[in-house]
């Protein structure tokens, strides 16, 4: 896995299709700015490889994911958490880890990831299966 020569201190994987997940990683970059703490990894990207970092492309696209410098691969509401440390705003994601509140942001994390394509304007990606002409009677 690509870790042993990071300079970073949170690895996080987006995609750049969806128009939320874009604008959260403007905000990143400008928090970040001339610090380097986030490396931002584009998974819509035609040169992306999931496998290099040991995921499945249909995982990583289905929940957010994000890469300790230890290797570790975390995914989910701990992303978030981690990804706001890295750039000093830990406080707004200090409430995830309060007793209760944790299942509370795991379960809206889990409807919003289920539902972002619909929730976004962009039709889930599927295979067109060949259609068979109408049977005449």
């Amino acid at each position: 896995m690509p870790y042993s020569d990071n300079d970073w201190d949170f690895r996080v994987f987006y995609d750049a299709e969806c128009p939320l997940c874009a604008r959260e990683i403007q905000l990143i970059r400008r928090l970040d700015r001339k610090n380097g703490r986030v490396d931002l990894i584009d998974l819509s990207a035609t040169d992306f490889d999931a496998s290099i970092y040991g995921l499945e492309q249909a995982a990583i696209e289905a929940r957010i994911h994000g890469q300790l410098p230890s290797g570790e691969i975390i995914e989910g509401v701990d992303v978030f958490i981690h990804l706001y440390r890295a750039v000093g705003l830990g406080w707004l994601a200090a409430p995830a880890g309060w007793p209760g509140f944790r299942t509370i942001f795991d379960l809206a994390y889990i409807w919003f990831a289920n539902n972002r394509l619909r929730l976004t304007g962009r039709a889930p990606k599927v295979c067109a299966l060949p259609q068979e002409p109408p049977k005449v009677s």
